[in-house]
């Protein structure tokens, strides 16, 4: 086991030698070295402060526990947190996700447990699942920043990750473009389980947005059908519903 966190630490001091870390924010390279954040681009990152949604994490706009969404309409999972106001991460987001800056979720995926790790341990998860891309997108992305933020985070945690316990069979068009009702409508039959018996009950699913939850819903309505009993989350930042 130390040989094994040994040979890591030398192989990630390597990757850092020939390929130099970018800084999430600033998208240049990381100073000072061996960080994986710009010291000076820490305070442009806000964090997700109370008061927020006790069920989903969206910051609250006015008096209550839940917020507007949650208040309308019930959800499948139990509850939800998002690390980082959506505004001061937007630009980071993209170019993790169509930029190529895969390195990104080692940063985002460690700064989840360090700030949203009290939440996770309340929930007990036996296991993280990331929210799984359709294979079509995989290939043309050539990665899922999902799975790469639920690694991070697992390591971090030391909980383990199901990064093929739910597949994607449905190539959903972009939901930042559609309306609540056409997302709900779009993402029924998405997904599918792609193990005969899920042993686990209770589960964290990350992702890197969560906007109105019709994904969380449908991800968490597939699981629990399967026997999982509770479906929790987390994402880098909560997007405005439509």
């Amino acid at each position: 086991m130390i040989k094994n966190k040994i040979m890591k630490t030398i192989y990630k001091q390597l990757l850092q030698l020939f390929f130099p870390t970018r800084c999430p924010v600033c998208d240049g390279l990381v100073a000072p070295y061996g960080e994986k954040i710009c010291l000076a681009c820490m305070e442009k990152l806000k964090l997700l402060t109370p008061p927020w949604c006790m069920k989903c994490g969206r910051k609250l706009e006015d008096e209550g526990e839940l917020c507007e969404d949650c208040r309308k309409k019930g959800h499948e999972f139990i509850r939800g947190r998002a690390l980082y106001e959506y505004g001061s991460v937007a630009a980071s987001i993209y170019r993790m996700k169509y930029g190529g800056r895969q390195e990104y979720a080692d940063f985002f995926g460690e700064e989840m447990g360090r700030y949203l790790g009290s939440f996770i341990r309340q929930m007990k998860p036996d296991g993280i699942v990331p929210v799984p891309l359709h294979r079509k997108r995989q290939k043309e992305r050539g990665y899922n920043q999902a799975a790469l933020l639920a690694k991070a985070l697992g390591e971090h945690m030391e909980v383990p990750v199901y990064d093929k316990l739910v597949r994607r069979t449905k190539d959903t068009k972009p939901l930042k473009l559609q309306n609540p009702g056409e997302r709900q409508n779009n993402l029924k039959k998405a997904f599918i389980i792609a193990e005969n018996d899920v042993k686990l009950k209770t589960i964290l699913l990350v992702d890197d947005i969560y906007t109105t939850g019709s994904t969380m819903d449908e991800m968490a309505r597939v699981l629990k059908r399967h026997g999982v009993e509770k479906v929790c989350f987390v994402t880098i930042a909560c997007g405005s519903g439509i």
